[in-house]
């Protein structure tokens, strides 16, 4: 694709939480000072009050007033253009808010299939228990039904628009034709609320639940909703309703202002959440295009999609889009930075602390199967229903039990190895085909005893119809595969990314969105075929290293990745720790807490995280504390979101608050502060050149908020705590001011790694270049290169080329290893940097033919000459630990 408008770099702000567009619009000179050239923002349009994300939209029609309004937002637009800058938004085109506050939702409430707005939402009208025909079931009362009914919790009260009915702090509206019954005062009633009073009912239980079943909804304990719920949810959160954005009136009505903003010039591109929660998600993409001018001959507007591609996989080519989030660009990058042979020593590590025998396969297999059964049980039903009705038109299929049918299709569900499949038609894809005879097929070897039930699904799946099927039964054939597809994808999320990410702790930097645990790392060269992919196919694509949902923060992984490389110091300091730690835990039935697994989790997050200031620390034990309850809940083992086990949850947090708290006899925390600060600098190293990698390689970098400094973020909300911007602007400032041999200065910031300069540095240069060259970056040739020498494993290397100008970007990976590996089990080795003769000594960088012969260093102003086609890297990297070279010729 050739889109209109193609970032430089984008720089992704998370509005909300008191952060406006006013607050924006004062980081723009900033932004533009840094070389970023669009900004990424979150869901601008209305959402719920107090929305800490903005992704719980309430009416698509108006941005957030919260955030500044029409107002707000056309100062923020106008900054941005006049430093010539874009807007990337985030659209939310798969669910939007199931709240009062979102006037469709709550006059479908009100109204019931009669409201004009009842077909916007994925809504099962009539589900097989009779009481919920016709209504909505909303899983919104902390305990269940009649017992918050006796105890007067559910009180009927006046408002805007008609009648309600108040719980705690929300309410939810009244039918008109019950209005009479709430104003209407019982025979004989001599005190109490006048006649007219809305409170009528609100001292007769009986009373007020005949009222309530005349409502267009059912009122109902929150434990209900994962098996009973009837509408569709994003993943699994009861609080978001799937509207049904593959019909053209739901689509006008949800992106008719943002398609404004966009032809207005406002929006210059946008980013869609979710895409694998839509129907048809092609359908919708190309109508998008449509609507934004591409079918009447114009240039395609940017769009990327939010869209985790699994182990090889790619993005459908015929998808009208840029490419995606960068999460494929993020796991690539991260492999670099693990040493294969080191992943082989920590699995024998793993196994003996742990005991964990089972593969990582079978771990997602085990996850996907058990949220299946304890989140998407109503949504497994619906799918169920539908499935046997199409057995018993198929003569093959009429004698399977629905009980057949369901754990047959569990089981697909369970081994698709991606997160959704993409049949739109009656044609199933030699891609989509691929996937789904794998999953069916591997099914079947697991579960011999359903053999006639998965061969019938199979056939399903692939749409090889009966001959006799007529055109309705195909159309039910196709409906049920498409149903089917937006349901696996929520599986694979909460399967993979939310429980099996956080039950497989080997080495937890591979533990990420779109990644793989079990594969040992990247080679230089994978690499490099992946980037030659991106060119070819996407060049556009945005490349991420942090966003608001990866599980730990880009400079956490850089550290935990170091590990890889150190794996019998690694191993000796584990197993020291839990002896010394051991005496700290309580036994909560007869076990240990934490057991041997979150503990392995726990010491490797204290590596990744642990502050570089030692004010910072304090606040650092509070926010270790927060993310380790969430990974034991999401986990799912020993306590969870449904059942959080308080004893086992208190035990947790005591082990961690004792095992930090300061003090001579704490031999652990001596020991660790002892050891981290070794992987905090080469995790430095590992960041830099993540950064310099990011910006160069074929792609549009993208920097998440903050993140231009070190930045040791968990997983959200860690990862939505304030930034100070004020900060990041003052340093850049004085970096620009800084005058004198830029070779000084590099080797200034480097030796004051610590206060995160280094990294800002390194980021404006490079960034500042690459504006600086846009067509060079955008589509220019992609070469891969290989050094010659002792260091040759421990470089990733390439040139960029348009025309007479080049650029060679050069990269450090393996930086222990490069500085003589692990001293012994016992002894810290000296960290050494990756500069000279000393690190590098005859080791060549070997440039293709018909480089140029003079280059400029971007980042240190050195200048080097190359000889027979290749430059010394102890010259390449003299003063500084990655290198951006320009040349002309």
């Amino acid at each position: 694709m050739d889109p209109r408008r193609v970032p430089a770099a984008t720089y992704r702000l998370q509005f909300g939480g008191g952060f406006r567009f006013a607050e924006a619009r004062e980081l723009v000179s900033y932004l533009d000072a840094l070389g970023i050239t669009d900004l990424y923002a979150s869901p601008l349009l209305a959402a719920r009050t107090g929305s800490p994300h903005g992704y719980d939209v309430t009416d698509p029609t108006r941005l957030n007033p919260e955030l500044g309004g029409e107002e707000g937002f056309a100062a923020l637009a106008g900054e941005l253009q006049r430093h010539g800058m874009g807007l990337l938004l985030d659209v939310v085109a798969n669910h939007m808010a199931a709240d009062p506050e979102n006037p469709w939702w709550c006059d479908v409430l009100r109204h019931g299939r009669r409201s004009p707005f009842a077909s916007y939402f994925d809504i099962e009208w009539e589900p097989p228990r009779a009481g919920l025909a016709g209504k909505v079931l909303l899983p919104v009362l902390g305990e269940p039904y009649g017992r918050v009914l006796e105890k007067g919790e559910l009180v009927p009260e006046a408002g805007e628009g008609g009648f309600w009915i108040r719980y705690r702090e929300r309410r939810f509206p009244l039918s008109p034709d019950s209005s009479a019954e709430v104003t209407t005062v019982p025979g004989g009633q001599e005190e109490g609320p006048a006649k007219g009073d809305p409170r009528a009912p609100s001292g007769d239980p009986d009373r007020l639940d005949r009222l309530l079943e005349r409502q267009h909804y059912r009122l109902a304990f929150w434990r209900v909703a994962n098996r009973e719920i009837n509408y569709r949810r994003f993943f699994d959160v009861h609080e978001l309703v799937a509207v049904r954005v593959e019909e053209e009136p739901v689509f006008e009505a949800t992106h008719g202002r943002v398609l404004e903003l966009a032809r207005a010039g406002l929006v210059t591109g946008l980013r869609i959440d979710h895409v694998d929660g839509l129907r048809d998600p092609y359908a919708y993409l190309r109508r998008l295009q449509e609507r934004l001018g591409a079918s009447e001959g114009g240039r395609p507007f940017y769009i990327v999609v939010e869209k985790i591609l699994c182990g090889d996989e790619e993005l459908p080519p015929e998808w009208p889009v840029c490419g995606t989030t960068g999460y494929d660009f993020l796991n690539a990058v991260n492999g670099l930075f693990v040493d294969p042979a080191g992943v082989e020593a920590l699995d024998g590590l793993y196994r003996r602390v742990t005991g964990r025998g089972a593969d990582f396969a079978s771990v997602v297999h085990d996850k996907k199967r058990r949220v299946v059964a304890d989140l998407f049980r109503a949504d497994l039903q619906r799918l169920v229903r539908q499935l046997g009705r199409l057995a018993e038109g198929d003569r093959h299929g009429r004698d399977l039990t629905l009980e057949e049918l369901e754990q047959a299709l569990v089981e697909v569900t369970v081994h698709l190895p991606v997160y959704r499949t993409y049949v739109r038609d009656y044609v199933v894809g030699t891609r989509d085909r691929g996937y789904l005879e794998r999953a069916v097929g591997e099914a079947r070897r697991a579960k011999p005893a359903l053999e006639r039930a998965l061969v019938f699904l199979g056939r399903v799946l692939l749409l090889e119809f009966p001959l006799h099927l007529g055109p309705e039964g195909r159309r039910m054939w196709l409906d049920f595969v498409m149903r089917w597809q937006q349901f696996t994808g929520p599986v694979m999320a909460k399967g993979f990314e939310d429980t099996a990410l956080y039950t497989y702790n080997r080495l937890v930097s591979l533990n990420e969105v779109g990644g793989d645990p079990a594969r040992p790392g990247l080679s230089v060269a994978e690499f490099h075929r992946r980037n030659g992919a991106r060119l070819r196919h996407w060049p556009h694509t945005l490349n991420s290293t942090s966003t608001h949902d990866t599980k730990r923060g880009e400079d956490v992984r850089a550290r935990i990745a170091v590990l890889s490389e150190i794996p019998g110091l690694w191993a000796a300091r584990v197993e020291r720790w839990m002896r010394l730690n051991a005496p700290e835990k309580r036994v909560v039935r007869g076990r240990p807490v934490p057991d041997a697994d979150i503990e392995f989790l726990l010491y490797q997050t204290l590596v990744g995280a642990w502050p570089l200031r030692e004010e910072e620390v304090p606040e650092f034990r509070e926010r270790l504390r927060a993310y380790m309850l969430k990974a034991a809940r999401e986990a799912r083992v020993h306590t969870g979101w449904l059942e959080p086990d308080e004893e086992y949850e208190g035990a947790l947090l005591a082990f961690v608050d004792r095992i930090l708290e300061p003090g001579p006899e704490n031999r652990f925390l001596e020991d660790f502060l002892e050891f981290q600060p070794f992987v905090a600098y080469y995790g430095a190293l590992n960041s830099l050149a993540q950064v310099m990698l990011k910006i160069a390689a074929p792609g549009v970098p993208d920097f998440y908020r903050g993140t231009e400094l070190w930045d040791f973020s968990l997983v959200d909300p860690d990862n939505r705590r304030p930034v100070d911007f004020g900060l990041r602007a003052a340093r850049l400032a004085e970096l620009q001011e800084r005058t004198g041999d830029p070779r000084d200065l590099a080797g200034e910031l480097l030796a004051g790694w610590r206060d995160g300069r280094v990294k800002l540095y390194l980021t404006w240069r490079a960034l500042r270049f690459r504006r600086d060259h846009r067509r060079l970056f955008a589509g220019g040739d992609y070469l891969p290169l290989v050094a010659a020498g002792p260091g040759r494993d421990h470089l990733c290397a390439f040139a960029r080329r348009l025309e007479g100008t080049w650029a060679v970007v050069a990269a450090p990976r393996l930086c222990v290893r490069l500085a003589g590996g692990e001293a012994g089990p016992e002894s810290i080795p000296p960290a050494v940097p990756p500069l000279g003769e000393a690190a590098w000594g005859e080791t060549t960088l070997l440039l293709p033919s018909g480089a140029p012969e003079h280059w400029r260093n971007v980042l240190t102003g050195e200048q080097a000459v190359a000889r027979h086609g290749t430059l010394p890297l102890a010259d390449v990297f003299r003063c500084f630990p990655v290198a951006l070279l320009h040349g002309e010729g």
